[in-house]
């Protein structure tokens, strides 16, 4: 029974991860082409300064609640994918960088190589925890010790890619009605105008995913919940259209809990498929922990949890207002006398 509890609560946490960490994945993604001024591109900045960090607290909390709860997922998973996700895991270091040295010097060498850090850093995370995801749910070569054995790569490669586009497109998508949302002025018109055109395509790949395990599972519920993201995708479009922002956002949260709720639902009782034989698959029996281990765990998130999520909340009301160009200062280094005093103290 706690072993479902859990897999459940995993299944929360990466949606928890997605839905918060997708749009400031997508915003650090459309830096490049979206802002059109050294101004608007500290702007789309600015718009996720507060947060991004809390964000990423998710993506630590479900690693390590599977790590707890399913040792032999995590380490099946992750040492079938260790070179993939150490690239994921520099791309986070080098994007968290770029939030804090960007600002550091006025210089244009300076700011373009840790606007470039954000943008690849965030693509790459992106792209490699949605490869990540789709490989756990359509599966490895792994042999009866959760190893990584000689089998079939091209499937893995295939839904691996086809995972990745899924979370980019998701999280640019979401980024868009975020920064409508968010922003005011030049931002927000494009923003609208590039969601309207661009959901449905930058969605699809997310899409066939679920529809994918859903068909090959032939899970009623998780069929349903297929349908439920599509509605959701339909109003999330038309709201769009309207240039309802606030609802455009919240459609695209729902479409995001039905879709992943459906490929949990799916692959549910399998964590990890094998592509050798079914025999090898891990499942929540399998490779959960022990019920003592589970029980504390339990205990433990029942007053986690919640803190998290009202901090996590409190922290969006404080900074809930539009943005602007014109809130933003003009950037400046340094001044030469503290530098001077600094060096001077410190001998």
């Amino acid at each position: 029974m706690l072993d479902t509890v859990w897999f459940i609560l995993i299944a929360v946490l990466w949606i928890g991860y997605l839905f918060l960490e997708g749009f400031d994945l997508g915003v650090g993604i459309l830096l490049k082409t979206l802002a059109r001024s050294e101004k608007e591109r500290r702007l789309m900045i600015n718009t996720i300064g507060p947060v991004w960090d809390g964000n990423e607290v998710w993506l630590l909390t479900a690693g390590g609640a599977t790590f707890a709860a399913f040792p032999k997922w995590y380490a099946a998973l992750f040492s079938g994918l260790y070179l993939p996700l150490v690239l994921v895991l520099v791309a986070l270091i080098f994007r968290a960088c770029a939030f804090e040295y960007r600002g550091k010097m006025v210089s244009e060498r300076w700011i373009s190589f840790w606007d470039w850090a954000l943008f690849l850093g965030s693509l790459v995370a992106a792209g490699g925890v949605g490869a990540m995801l789709a490989i756990s749910t359509t599966g490895l070569p792994i042999n009866a010790n959760g190893d990584r054995a000689d089998g079939p790569v091209l499937g893995v490669v295939l839904f691996g890619l086809l995972g990745a586009l899924a979370v980019i497109g998701f999280a640019v998508a979401q980024a868009l009605a975020f920064l409508s949302l968010k922003t005011d002025g030049e931002i927000r018109v494009r923003s609208r105008a590039l969601l309207t055109k661009g959901m449905i395509p930058l969605l699809a790949p997310a899409a066939l995913w679920a529809i994918i395990l859903g068909v090959r599972n032939t899970d009623w519920i998780g069929l349903v919940l297929v349908v439920v993201a599509a509605a959701a995708l339909v109003f999330a479009w038309l709201m769009a259209r309207k240039q309802q922002e606030g609802k455009t956002f919240l459609s695209l949260g729902a479409f995001l809990v039905a879709g992943v709720s459906s490929i949990f639902v799916s692959a549910y009782p399998v964590v990890l498929p094998s592509m050798i034989s079914e025999q090898f698959n891990l499942t929540v029996q399998n490779a959960a922990s022990s019920p003592y281990t589970l029980g504390v765990m339990s205990i433990v998130a029942a007053f986690g949890v919640p803190v998290v999520l009202l901090y996590q909340a409190w922290t969006y009301w404080v900074f809930r207002k539009r943005m602007t160009v014109d809130h933003l200062p003009e950037p400046h280094d340094f001044p030469a006398q503290i530098l001077t005093g600094s060096h001077a103290a410190s001998r």
